[in-house]
């Protein structure tokens, strides 16, 4: 609004210069003279002006300079342009510009058309603001700025990433640098966030990184299984922000930013040579950080922790999650996994079934359809195999059952003979389990030919040095074990007793 009736009353009753009216209404000196000019031309009275409003007034004296109305141009439907834009990605301004101006031939110019729908989109685009609870939501994300830490041998660079976790209420900030982003640091980073913070919030939100989602959803995402499961182990919901809606977690945008500027860009003229030199500079440089005062409120990061986060996270539990491998294998026809280059056996009836194995530090287990079939000790010995003896059809378990010892009891409880035939037999092979199927067939033919008649076979068989399974298999077929003999037990001549026949003495 025009200070007109202020220039007029300075003029007409404390009889004011120009020079002097402009410098206490903060105008210029031709603006005073052309509003003076106006009254003049208007031909009213000061006393008649002061009873009218300000806004008559001005239209009384500024009435001719009124500008001409614009041509009305018919206004491009933004909303539209809009909704083309985001459902045909190969879509264009220029392109809906140039077929806005087939409809409108005398329309906007293709500067003020994309002018006009920025202002648009601008006053569309409303941010929610979200206010959050103490010790409700954790966001966490990879900062894009590495740390380089140095070998002292050859002088190669490795650049560590950073991991910053947020809290929602109190902006407080943890961050430590990990060798890689694998899912491995990523989840070791989350439990020492956890431990650091003394709690555990009720919702983590992070990106949509491979480490922590396998596939993006906007309603059902799907997680890494070791990710889960360390959402488990602590009973904290995980809820990814929506993909390339980075307002969805707008905290943890502004904590990588922050991380950036306050601790990466710090550490910029130092040189580290192992992670745990860069986690220590970069816990000093957070203690600094979460104790700063806010430039815009009172209080700090630290401050609003104690007050607001702190009482409202959840206890932590008593062990700390132990970050586990998830993989998937098939079970081979020997009914053995294998993982990290050692064999684990499951149940014989899984042959050939595809398995998934949880493997920790120290444990190894393996699951089908969730359910565990198997756990073990984690072996460290390659090309090792790990067997539970029940794990084998009954025909292994059986033949593993076979041992020299075990052959040799099963071979006394028919007689000495047999017992020492198997002990030849045994020995006689370059490797005993060459000879285990031998005896087994001897002692089948005891149930044949009956125990008795097998030990004096195989005591016939020792005599004559004949010791294998065909050997004593001719005796008992031939009834050769049957046949009568000395003390000794070799079998004696018959003779026929005559005069004429001289013996042994007539000889000697």
């Amino acid at each position: 609004m025009r200070k007109i009736k202020e220039i007029l009353r300075l003029r007409n009753e404390l009889n004011l210069t120009e020079r002097q009216i402009a410098a206490a209404v903060s105008l210029s000196q031709s603006a005073i003279n052309g509003c003076l000019k106006r009254f003049k031309d208007s031909g009213l009275s000061w006393s008649e002006a002061a009873q009218q409003p300000e806004a008559e007034l001005e239209a009384a004296l500024y009435r001719h300079t009124a500008r001409k109305p614009a041509r009305k141009r018919r206004q491009p439907d933004f909303a539209a342009i809009d909704e083309e834009l985001r459902t045909h990605r190969h879509t264009t301004l220029r392109l809906l510009w140039e077929e806005y101006r087939e409809t409108e031939p005398k329309g906007y110019s293709y500067s003020r058309f994309c002018f006009l729908y920025e202002a648009w989109k601008e006053a569309t685009d409303v941010v929610l603001r979200q206010d959050h609870k103490g010790g409700e939501k954790l966001f966490v994300d990879w900062a894009g700025a590495t740390i380089p830490v140095y070998d002292r041998r050859s002088g190669a660079i490795h650049q560590a990433s950073l991991f910053v976790a947020v809290l929602g209420a109190s902006s407080y900030t943890y961050a430590e640098a990990t060798w890689s982003q694998t899912s491995e640091d990523w989840i070791g980073a989350h439990v020492r966030a956890f431990t650091h913070i003394k709690g555990v919030p009720q919702i983590v939100v992070p990106d949509n990184t491979k480490t922590g989602v396998l596939k993006p959803c906007r309603y059902d995402p799907d997680l890494n299984p070791a990710y889960r499961e360390m959402a488990e182990h602590y009973a904290v919901g995980v809820v990814p922000a929506r993909v390339r809606k980075p307002r969805d977690k707008a905290k943890v945008e502004a904590g990588v930013q922050v991380a950036q500027r306050w601790i990466v860009a710090a550490l910029r003229h130092r040189r580290f040579y192992s992670l745990a030199e860069v986690n220590q500079a970069i816990a000093e440089l957070l203690e600094k950080l979460n104790h700063r005062p806010f430039r815009h409120r009172k209080g700090s990061r630290w401050s609003l922790f104690l007050e607001l986060d702190l009482a409202a996270l959840r206890p932590l539990p008593q062990m700390p999650f132990e970050y586990a491998v998830w993989t998937k294998a098939t079970v081979n026809i020997d009914y053995h996994v294998q993982f990290d280059g050692s064999f684990y056996s499951v149940p014989y009836q899984l042959t050939r079934q595809s398995v998934e194995l949880r493997a920790t530090a120290s444990t190894i287990e393996i699951f089908h359809r969730g359910e565990r079939v198997a756990s073990y000790i984690r072996s460290r010995r390659a090309n090792s195999a790990v067997t539970i003896h029940e794990h084998r059809p009954k025909s292994h378990q059986a033949h593993l059952e076979w041992s020299p010892s075990r052959l040799i009891a099963w071979g006394e409880k028919t007689g000495p003979n047999t017992a020492m035939l198997f002990t030849r037999i045994l020995e006689s092979k370059p490797h005993p389990e060459m000879g285990y199927r031998s005896c087994l067939g001897l002692l089948r033919l005891g149930q044949r030919y009956s125990p008795e008649r097998l030990e004096k076979a195989a005591g016939r068989a020792l005599r004559t040095g004949a010791c294998s399974y065909k050997s004593v298999k001719s005796i008992l077929s031939r009834s050769l074990d049957l046949q009568s003999g000395d003390a000794d037990g070799e079998q004696t001549r018959s003779g026929i007793s005559h005069d004429n026949l001289r013996g042994s003495e007539y000889f000697a």
